[in-house]
């Protein structure tokens, strides 16, 4: 059953969207929460919309778990299958980190159906990941391990007639977790120019998360298939509401952190599409009673994920206990002050404001555009940007406009002593054994002739400071025929006149900075849930946790999948 409601469109002009100062600051972005407009979402709505069908052609699997399984995808135009091996790992060789050189389980999305042929090439090439080669026929590279504590308690369950505990399998959320899904020419694989005009990719990551969901049926379907390799008499399968709260793990490190900064037109796509939704349902006048009906049903269901959300990391359980905290606050304001007219929502999000934790606050913004999916989920189609070529740099503009502009866009840091330790104690590299992005400390490493220009802030100042002496009228060109040293903080300042959401505010290479926040925001676009940080600097989500399965699709609804139901 779809839960969706109809919105009133009786809206007043949009409230403001909320400032760059405020949305783009780094101890908000590592509150953010999924919302209906992350990318599992909406790959999953236009799989259903659009009448997608699945098939597991493949399934040579023995009784150890190890084999080939292939699982299709087939829309309006093409099919896509997913490739999925099965491997016996030895406990001492199980790793989350990047450098792990085997796995439980490998898989690549190959671009239509694979032949024999194909998949005796994927064998030699998929299982070892970065040490071998796929080809422009495949679109994702990507591998997993057990939760083997977890993974081995369904199996056991199942294999003995009887139904695995939910109170384990909800606070973890997942019997394997992925270690990388690489995408956009990674190893051999299709470069993103050819598939990124295909309908069915439109958006941010759409080839990837349809991996990462296939990968969770395949996950399902090995440990039904153990439990009957280990006890065929009396092996059972899982019930669908259990099945249903299993997604897939991900760790995720420092690769992918500098992805926010090094994306600014890309990133100003997704939070822009995230603020405009946000002002639309500030703005409505009344809300319906279906609409409250559903936002309280949300609200007491995000209040279970919120208690059952565990970590281990001091930082972030403080912020559990605060969101938890919060719930009690929301529900007591709202037996005073129910929702009903005089632009409710706004009223709502004010009163939070200056009542919750920025935890708080980021997750009832994200449950506020739960019931208004027709009001908003327009959007999702402007989540992308094109960023082949970078953006030019205007310089026909006088030094005065540039002057202007690094104070606009970088105000905060006038107030920061760069050339204090604290405020550049880190630098941004890249590794030169895997390619990927690394964080140094800057006074403990010799890193400096290695370091990526990632301190936005810190080389504007300088740029701003290149400029004393400068006359107002003189142009950004002549500028910058002196001093080319400066161009890519002119590019970055200019662009982000253009589009405020592109740029953090905030000290990216500052000794008390956390990368974690960044994860959490690029993480929470698509529709990353129960983060638990296992340091400053990595962090385990749960993807599609609650989410349907192929055989489900078709009867229910994609958007009722981010929290727990109530028992």
């Amino acid at each position: 059953m779809r839960h969706s409601t109809k919105t009133q469109r009786d809206t007043d002009a949009p409230a403001e969207k909320r400032p760059p100062e405020q949305v783009m600051r780094l101890d908000r972005m590592g509150s953010s929460h999924q919302t209906r407009l992350s990318f599992m979402r909406v790959l999953l709505r236009r799989l259903k919309t659009e009448g997608w069908t699945f098939d597991r052609p493949v399934w040579d699997i023995d009784a150890r778990g190890v084999g080939v399984a292939t699982y299709t995808a087939t829309g309006p135009e093409r099919t896509y299958t997913l490739v999925a091996f099965a491997h016996d790992l030895a406990p001492e060789h199980r790793s989350d980190r990047v450098i792990a050189e085997a796995w439980d389980a490998t898989f690549t999305l190959v671009d239509g159906e694979p032949s024999q042929a194909d998949l005796e090439r994927l064998a030699g090439e998929v299982p070892v990941q970065e040490a071998g080669r796929i080809s422009g026929t495949e679109l994702v590279l990507s591998r997993a391990n057990r939760s083997v504590r977890l993974f081995e308690h369904v199996i056991d369950a199942l294999s003995r007639g009887t139904q695995p505990d939910l109170g384990q399998i909800e606070p973890v959320g997942y019997l394997m977790r992925t270690t990388a899904v690489y995408g956009s020419g990674k190893f051999g694989a299709a470069d993103r120019d050819v598939w990124a005009g295909r309908p069915e990719f439109a958006g941010s990551f759409q080839p990837e998360l349809l991996t990462v969901w296939l990968i969770r049926c395949f996950t399902l379907d090995l440990v039904e298939h153990l439990a009957a390799s280990r006890a065929p008499e009396t092996a059972v399968t899982l019930d669908p509401a259990i099945r249903r709260r299993i997604g897939v793990g991900n760790s995720t490190g420092l690769g992918m952190a500098p992805f926010l900064m090094n994306h600014p037109a890309l990133i100003h796509s997704w939070i822009d599409a995230r603020e405009t939704a946000l002002a639309r349902v500030r703005a409505i006048r009344t809300a319906t009673t279906a609409t409250i009906a559903r936002f309280s049903e949300l609200v007491a269901r995000a209040e279970v994920n919120a208690r059952g959300w565990a970590v281990d990391h001091e930082r972030q359980a403080e912020k559990c206990d605060g969101l938890r905290d919060d719930f009690a606050r929301l529900r007591a304001h709202l037996r005073t002050a129910p929702l009903a007219s005089g632009q409710p929502w706004d009223a709502l999000y004010r009163w939070g404001e200056t009542n919750l934790s920025l935890e708080g606050q980021e997750q009832f913004a994200a449950l506020m555009l739960e019931p208004h999916g027709d009001l908003i989920d327009d959007l999702a189609p402007t989540m992308s940007a094109d960023e082949a070529a970078p953006p030019p740099i205007d310089g026909t503009r006088r030094i005065a406009a540039l002057r202007d502009h690094i104070r606009a866009v970088h105000r905060w840091a006038e107030g920061v002593d760069f050339d204090a330790p604290e405020a550049t104690a880190r630098l941004w590299y890249v590794s030169e054994e895997k390619l990927e992005p690394r964080l140094g400390e800057r006074f403990e490493e010799p890193l400096d002739p290695y370091e990526q220009p990632l301190a936005p802030a810190r080389d504007a100042m300088r740029a701003l400071a290149a400029l004393e002496g400068w006359d107002d009228e003189d142009t950004v060109a002549a500028f910058l025929m002196r001093h080319p040293e400066h161009r890519h903080s002119v590019r970055r300042v200019q662009l982000a006149m253009r589009l405020p959401y592109a740029e953090i505010r905030d000290n990216t290479i500052a000794a008390d900075m956390l990368p974690i926040d960044l994860l959490r925001c690029k993480l929470s676009f698509f529709g990353a849930t129960k983060f638990d940080p296992r340091s400053d600097r990595w962090v385990r989500i749960t993807m599609f946790q609650g989410a349907p399965f192929p055989d489900e699709l078709a009867e229910s609804d994609p958007d009722d999948l981010a929290y727990p139901p109530l028992s």
